[in-house]
């Protein structure tokens, strides 16, 4: 009796288990970059995110001060001072003045060094003495583990938005992006509504093969037209700029575009289309105050598989991109070359990482209530 309509199928808790998963999947690492995009590359290092509100383990390298500023006291050269900034919560755990034993001493105790002694305490006060003066024009190595408390911070985003270095900027290239993104989303939109219309309610010959001719494109590799399609842009001088890129997508969204609008359209009802024409409506006037209100969750669904794509795409900008001076280089290019430079400082690259997901996330929770109603539309007459 499960299959009777209006009752609950068996499978019910697998399917929200399976959802469940999959939710799961996409939030965790989502979550981590946004999380690591505040944290410190120590921090990072020591600990992964889910750690991140709880105090961490740490080894650091610090300095005593310079040794000018040592005193003589009763016959012996002191220096004291901190090794943490006033006010600092760290506590040491274990010392050492040789990066072979970081642990050799615990808060309190005293080290022998090449002049004199030193001894650090728990909140990272120490006090060097020698019988003779200290020399040299730097203070002395301290290697300790300390627990720190969770700290974060905006450094992260202001060097890779607003640093004038070129490595890491992606301030120009976010903008570059949008420059992109934005006409090629917009242009296939237009073509794209104008000829589904056409395949859907005009009659002229020839239009069921141009249907299949469409369906057939669907299935064209990207990778195959690149080349042919850059020699092109190339002979007639539009490869190295952003007409030609806004192109290449429009071409290469324009198939996904036309099949499932021209899916919508053609189930629209017919009676108020008819009446329109009776009443010596133009076609025109059809498309424009009828056909496009009505199509809008079909015409927003496919604005978000054409945005989320161009704005993530990296093959088609290296491609149709050509430039040498940086100029229109778009943010996943940008990333890949911070991959290739800053391999080892994971915040930098965690920052950068969530600025390029950003905007995509926002339009996709800003229009995904139009993305099922125009993915299913003609599905069902």
């Amino acid at each position: 009796m499960d299959n009777i309509a209006g009752t609950k199928s068996s499978l019910t808790w697998a399917v929200h288990i399976s959802v469940a998963v999959l939710v799961a999947l996409w939030l965790f690492p989502t979550v981590g970059l946004l999380v690591s995009s505040f944290r410190t590359a120590d921090q990072i290092a020591t600990s992964g995110w889910w750690k991140s509100m709880f105090p961490s383990e740490q080894n650091l390298t610090l300095r005593t001060a310079d040794p000018a500023i040592q005193v003589q006291t009763g016959g012996m050269f002191v220096i004291e001072g901190e090794l943490f900034e006033e006010g600092s919560p760290a506590v040491i755990s274990v010392w050492g003045t040789s990066s072979r034993e970081i642990d050799a001493y615990t808060p309190g105790q005293t080290a022998e060094l090449k002049e004199g002694t030193i001894t650090v305490q728990a909140d990272g006060a120490y006090r060097m003495e020698s019988p003779t003066e200290m020399t040299g024009s730097r203070g002395q190595r301290v290697f300790v583990t300390a627990e720190l408390p969770p700290e974060f911070t905006f450094e992260n985003y202001s060097k890779v938005l607003f640093s004038g270095d070129n490595t890491d900027s992606l301030a120009k290239a976010f903008f570059n992006t949008l420059t992109v993104t934005i006409p090629a989303t917009i242009i296939p939109i237009v073509i794209a509504a104008f000829a589904a219309y056409a395949l859907a309610w005009m009659d002229f010959p020839g239009r069921a093969l141009l249907v299949a001719f469409v369906v057939a494109l669907l299935v064209v590799p990207l990778q195959l037209a690149l080349i042919p399609l850059l020699k092109l842009h190339l002979g007639i001088g539009i490869g190295k700029g952003y007409l030609g890129v806004w192109l290449a997508h429009t071409g290469f969204g324009l198939p996904l575009a036309i099949y499932l609008l021209r899916n919508y359209m053609v189930g629209l009802p017919r009676d108020i289309i008819e009446n329109a024409r009776v009443d010596g409506a133009t076609d025109f006037q059809i498309f424009v105050k009828i056909i496009l209100p009505l199509s809008f969750p079909a015409l927003a669904s496919f604005a978000i598989f054409q945005f989320l794509w161009t704005w993530n795409d990296l093959l088609v900008a290296l491609v149709f991109l050509i430039d040498s001076t940086g100029q229109t280089t778009v943010m996943t290019k940008q990333i890949v070359e911070l991959l290739g430079t800053r391999g080892g400082n994971w915040e930098i690259l965690a920052t950068a990482a969530f600025v390029s997901i950003s905007v995509p996330l926002v339009v996709f929770f800003a229009m995904q209530r139009y993305l099922v109603r125009g993915l299913l539309a003609g599905s069902v007459k």
